[in-house]
């Protein structure tokens, strides 16, 4: 990680968000911290980080829904240093939404939540990374491409995030590159999205015998953000659970 890089994280106050913003940090990185709700626990994570090295941390607070608050969201971050040289496209809604339960109010969190957030955000930080030739990492989901039944929107807009990374690597190139992390299944979600007995069948099926955790995906993500001849590339961070057949 080059230091002093200034890194937009978005969906970075909790869970793998949060691994990621302080991996990218012990690794020389200054952070802009998004978050929507959890302001408490971005200004906790944005302090820890400060009191390591001073002003290397601030919080931004957004609606990622929409267009217009990426926008603000993007240029407030590029105000504080003047400049953003990476965009970590993190911020996530996963629901289960079985067929016949989904309506249009649920379907747009959803999709907005996961691919319009990181369209929006990408095209406004494109011409300060295309000043710094610098680089995006969005956070997809191995299961885009297997879905787990009873996910169908989670799935679809998770599915539109990696043709998105790959169709910005092109209009991107040369000066931007662009990436994606496929996490498989990491430390479980604070609500009860999947009952004991599926956790159990899901993690008996991941080759490397463990979940993973926000800690793998941040290493993930630091690789790709460093890694100056890689773009368009989808690395699945899944303990092997996409080499398994159902």
């Amino acid at each position: 990680m080059h230091p002093n890089r200034v890194v937009l994280v978005t969906g970075a106050a909790r869970r793998i968000g949060a691994r990621i913003a302080t991996h990218l940090h012990a690794h020389g990185a200054d952070v802009a911290i998004h978050c929507r709700h959890s302001v408490e626990q971005a200004g906790a994570l944005a302090a820890r980080l400060n009191a390591a090295r001073p002003d290397s941390a601030r919080v931004f607070e957004a609606d990622l829904s929409q267009a217009s608050a990426c926008e603000q969201l993007v240029r407030a971050a590029a105000d504080w240093h003047g400049r953003i040289d990476a965009l970590v496209n993190n911020a996530s809604t996963f629901l289960r939404t079985p067929l016949g339960s989904v309506n249009e109010a649920l379907w747009a969190s959803i999709v907005d939540g996961n691919l319009k957030a990181a369209f929006f955000t990408s095209q406004a930080a494109a011409p300060w990374l295309r000043a710094g030739t610098g680089a995006i990492v969005n956070v997809t989901d191995a299961r885009a491409e297997r879905p787990l039944a009873g996910f169908s929107a989670y799935a679809a807009a998770k599915a539109g995030l990696v043709a998105l990374t790959r169709a910005l690597a092109l209009e991107m190139a040369p000066e931007v590159r662009v990436n994606a992390v496929a996490p498989g299944s990491l430390d479980w979600p604070e609500h009860d999205v999947f009952t004991d007995a599926e956790q159990r069948a899901i993690e008996a099926a991941i080759p490397l015998q463990r979940i993973g955790t926000g800690e793998d995906v941040a290493r993930g993500v630091a690789f790709l953000l460093d890694a100056d001849y890689v773009t368009g590339h989808v690395l699945h961070v899944d303990g092997g659970s996409s080499l398994v057949s159902r």
